[in-house]
């Protein structure tokens, strides 16, 4: 690493996830040139829906049958959510062919380079928590037929994460991809079990109420779950060729993501309805043997499986946006080594925070997906208006990459965007620890989405009405030729350039 600005040179000179022949993917958080642009834009669909077809989605399913939400409720407020969520998801996606850049790197157009580091620790944060929640409920899973203590079974759950999230982009969609075929045979012998059994009839009359504070409530945290998975869409998209149709970009992300959503989050909400003091391993196990003795043990093995894909999923996004923080003040040229570093010290917090999370993890869950809708709703905002109203998903590529570009270290429009955004939910606020002032007049009811949503967009396009966007298509112009001409020259060209050099 090196210390001060450095020269704008985002593309890479030799191919990338794994186009090379090579095991391990050699692109991080620089331009993927045209050269080395593969994969099949229906390839996003199975992609994520294995990414959300785990046992944290099906958790968040529970929460409408706690707060005394009928099964009904609880399956509207989950399905409208998870549909609500998934829409800022997908549009997201959308952006990785056009830009050819990690997600959040993205986020220094309307933040500035330096700017941006505000919502990379928010996302760093949604990356840890969810590792753990997975690490935990993989844990929980195989340990109902394997032997090891937790902590062993951490390190080993933990490990097989930070293989494949070396291994990188083109194995973690292979896996994703075979998963789904897997998934869908299991879940579904095992929903249809759940229905018969449970008889939903049954099920639904056990809600003793919860009204329209507690649907808001399971509308709010299922949505924020979706929107979490916005910080990391592009991360998997980004390898596609620049001009696949953007619809079938976004449909297929909407399709596979909300797809699962609804159906786990739903699944969840039957069996915490119907079982007494639901967990998600328990109520697996006992649904599914008794369809088949052994079969429930089955799914929830193949569960834990889905889980170690998608904790790869996170530590390799984590190290995305941790490099991209660290890059804005120290160059950063990742080599294999330093992605394994990158990748170990972000599961390492995982491992130790697993360890000191509280056995009522399921009260924490709930908070944390909560708080995570809090941080990124703003950033979401911000960062689509950006792309689809105010730039058009027009930008100078190389200027992400340069301190003294155009989106410069610092921009007010996007930081005030977000922080007006964030406090203007503050008092909508509604956790177990604290209720905002608004929301209590409201009884309880948690809106604080809408209005972080409408003010952080609404502000941030006001803002940047001054921005002058002819002066930004002269350095888009500069930042195109020179980024055809570096893939015109070929993977061997600019061997030692600085940000875009060999990741």
């Amino acid at each position: 690493m090196e210390n001060g600005p450095h020269p704008p040179s985002p593309v890479g000179d030799r191919p990338g996830a794994n186009a090379s022949g090579g095991l391990i993917e050699t692109r991080s958080i620089d331009y993927v040139p045209a050269r080395e642009r593969h994969g099949k834009v229906w390839h996003q669909g199975p992609f994520w829906f294995t990414g959300n077809f785990v046992l944290t989605t099906m958790v968040t399913g529970f929460i409408g049958p706690s707060l005394g939400l009928g099964l009904g409720l609880s399956v509207l407020a989950v399905v409208l959510g998870a549909c609500f969520g998934t829409f800022f998801m997908a549009f997201h996606a959308n952006q990785g062919p056009r830009m050819g850049l990690p997600q959040m790197i993205q986020s220094r157009a309307q933040f500035g380079i330096r700017g941006a580091i505000v919502p990379f620790a928010a996302v760093v944060f949604v990356y840890i928590g969810f590792n753990v929640f997975n690490v935990i409920l993989a844990t929980q899973g195989l340990q109902t037929i394997l032997p090891g203590g937790t902590t062993l079974w951490y390190a080993i759950l933990i490990g097989l994460a930070i293989v494949l999230a070396v291994v990188g982009h083109d194995l973690l969609h292979a896996v994703q991809r075979w998963l789904t075929y897997l998934l869908i045979l299991v879940f579904g012998v095992l929903t249809v079990g759940a229905i018969v059994q449970l008889d939903p009839q049954a099920a639904a009359a056990s809600g003793s109420g919860g009204g329209f504070t507690a649907f808001l409530v399971v509308f709010s945290a299922a949505s924020g779950y979706q929107i979490s998975y916005a910080v990391y869409v592009s991360d998997y998209s980004r390898y596609l060729p620049k001009d696949v149709p953007a619809k079938k970009v976004i449909w297929w992300t909407y399709l596979g993501a909300a797809g699962s959503a609804v159906w786990l989050m739903s699944l969840g909400s039957l069996l915490a309805s119907a079982l007494p003091d639901p967990d998600a391993i328990t109520a697996l196990r006992q649904v599914g043997n008794d369809v088949l003795p052994g079969f429930g043990t089955f799914a929830v093995v193949v569960s834990s499986l889905a889980l170690i894909s998608i904790m790869a999923v996170n530590a390799y996004g984590a190290m995305l946006t941790s490099t991209s923080a660290v890059d804005a003040f120290r160059k950063v040229r990742p080599t294999v080594k330093s992605r394994i570093a990158g990748i170990v010290v972000i599961e390492l917090i995982v491992f130790v925070v697993a360890l000191l999370l509280p056995a009522d993890y399921l009260a924490n869950f709930n908070n944390f997906v909560l708080l995570m809708l809090y941080f990124l709703i703003p950033w979401t905002a911000v960062n689509l208006v950006d792309f689809y109203f105010v730039r058009r998903g027009r930008y100078a590529i190389t200027a992400i990459f340069d301190p003294r570009g155009i989106y410069g270290l610092w921009s007010w429009q996007g930081l005030t965007a977000y922080t007006v955004g964030f406090a203007a939910m503050v008092p909508f606020f509604v956790t177990s620890f604290w209720t905002g002032p608004v929301a209590s007049a409201l009884g309880g009811a948690d809106i604080s989405f809408a209005v972080g949503l409408l003010v952080a967009g609404a502000l941030y396009y006001g803002l940047t009405r001054s921005l002058d966007l002819d002066a930004e298509a002269d350095a888009i112009a500069a930042s195109d030729r020179e980024l055809e001409g570096r893939d015109a020259e070929g993977p061997d060209a600019h061997n030692g350039s600085s940000t875009g050099g060999p990741r």
